[in-house]
């Protein structure tokens, strides 16, 4: 009874399981890929937002005039007060590019940085800033002239 009992995993029982896991992999990774531009495109509204809100607040408490500057090439935002004592910059995530600043200006490139001026007491102009992730899924972002609040609207494909 010298009788050794062999423990272990073969070679062809190994090649099945890491063919399942491919498998399985193959099939999960576009949708998780998917998941993640998604979530990268809300935070980028959700930034934006965020940072517009921040510099209406600002413009109102400290009465000072902030520009807005919209930089399409550079795929960023920049806040700046009058003063220079307040400077923010938000970069797009990765993945996400400002595809549009609306309202157009007939004759301007449409990829030529847009500045616009927020004063105390003084209309808000329409600012609409068109986001895209890499899938095509697209995002507005607008300030209500009258309410003065950032919102977001998802464009339908």
């Amino acid at each position: 009874m010298n009788q050794r009992s062999q423990r272990g995993v073969t070679l062809l029982e190994m090649m099945i399981v890491t063919a399942l896991i491919a498998v399985v992999i193959g099939v999960t990774f576009p949708a998780i890929n998917s998941g993640i531009d998604s979530l990268r495109l809300r935070a980028a509204t959700d930034g934006i937002v965020s940072h517009l809100t921040a510099a209406l607040n600002r413009t109102e408490r400290r009465q000072l005039a902030m520009e807005v500057g919209i930089f399409r090439q550079e795929n960023l935002m920049r806040f700046i007060s009058a003063d220079g004592s307040y400077r923010k910059q938000f970069d797009m995530p990765e993945g996400v590019t400002i595809t549009g600043i609306l309202p157009a200006v007939p004759g301007l490139d449409p990829n030529a940085p847009r500045l616009f001026l927020l004063h105390p007491g003084g209309v808000i102009p329409r600012v609409v800033v068109e986001v895209t992730n890499r899938r095509g899924a697209k995002r507005l972002v607008s300030v209500d002239p009258i309410t003065g609040t950032a919102q977001t609207q998802v464009v339908p494909k």
